[in-house]
């Protein structure tokens, strides 16, 4: 198998492998509720630390490599920013299972992760402005930013943050699956 094929098989699998590791560790916790803790808070029990921690590590060491297929589908310098963006979202996601919430770097890189995600959503629709995928991944950057001005105002249930961090790690899963470039180019569908 081509390396470049390998890459995209794994990115492919990290929001299987990272969404599977947060919600299998938020179901053996049971004192986690969704609505008045943080995600992040997994990380710090012993009981699930290794399960979710683990979780975003691994899922990190699957994303990175997409950013390969990403570069290679790139059409221009501006397509080649979204590549470099994914992978820094997939860094700081796995910083986030480095430094657990109860060590001092864990607020920048959770707070660089959510960041770097909305960019990465925001480069690659203005890219792809003219097609579907590109203004589906603008409606995102829309919709993660809504869900954390949302839970800012207080409309979710409660003050947990796990809500608007489901809601990002959600999209980040549907880019990488359905509307990223190599996604579209992996159906047949070109820009």
């Amino acid at each position: 198998m081509q390396r470049v094929e390998l890459a995209r098989r794994l990115g492919r699998v990290a929001p299987a492998v990272t969404l599977g590791a947060i919600l299998t560790a938020t179901v053996v916790a049971p004192w986690f509720s969704w609505s008045r803790d943080a995600l992040s808070e997994l990380g710090v029990d012993p009981v699930t630390a290794l399960l979710f921690n683990g979780g975003l590590v691994v899922g990190a060491l699957l994303a990175l490599p997409y950013a390969v297929p990403l570069w290679r589908a790139a059409v221009s310098r501006a397509s080649r920013v979204v590549a470099v963006l994914f992978a820094l979202t997939a860094v700081a996601m796995g910083l986030v299972g480095v430094f657990p919430m109860d060590t001092s770097p864990h607020f920048a890189v959770a707070v660089a992760f959510y960041l770097l995600l909305t960019a990465t959503l925001a480069a690659d629709g203005v890219v792809r402005r003219r097609a579907t995928t590109g203004r589906r991944s603008l409606t995102l950057v829309v919709v993660h930013l809504l869900s954390w001005a949302a839970w800012a105002a207080g409309w979710f249930p409660g003050p947990g943050l796990a809500l608007p961090e489901l809601v990002g790690a959600v999209i980040l899963a549907a880019w990488v699956l359905a509307l990223s470039p190599v996604a579209t180019a992996s159906v047949g569908s070109r820009r």
